[in-house]
């Protein structure tokens, strides 16, 4: 079902200073940002390897990762693991009594189709799975 992990999901409380630390003090390389309305965040994308850091700031207090911040601080919010038929691995998880965030996919950052895994299923981690066409 897993191919690969497709991206670390990390919450900023800024992109532009975080990207100074990425992109200055590590090296690394800035793929592009995006905001993705539906979400309240805007993204930017780091290629590391085969997967990337994703950072992400929230556009309003009450979206997801505003939240996530003002209740656990700035850090790794969740881990995307790319699947080839999200709608398949969506309905197995079910199957397999998987509790889900959502059941079917919804749109996410860079075109992706993306779902989540509730963490009371996953040990504490919020998982995402990812589906790249």
């Amino acid at each position: 079902m897993v191919v690969k992990v497709d991206h670390i999901g990390i919450a900023v409380s800024s992109l532009e200073e975080s990207l100074k630390l990425y992109t200055d003090a590590l090296g690394m390389t800035l793929h592009g940002t995006e905001t993705v309305e539906e979400q309240k965040v805007k993204t930017a994308f780091l290629p590391l390897g085969e997967t990337e850091i994703e950072l992400l700031e929230s556009t309003a207090p009450d979206g997801p990762i505003g939240k996530f911040i003002e209740s656990r601080g700035q850090g790794i919010q969740h881990i995307a693991f790319r699947v080839d038929d999200i709608e398949a691995a969506l309905a197995e998880l079910k199957a397999k009594g998987i509790r889900l965030i959502d059941e079917k996919p919804r749109y996410g950052a860079g075109g992706a189709k993306i779902a989540f895994l509730h963490p009371k299923a996953t040990n504490g981690v919020l998982i995402e799975l990812c589906q790249r066409d």
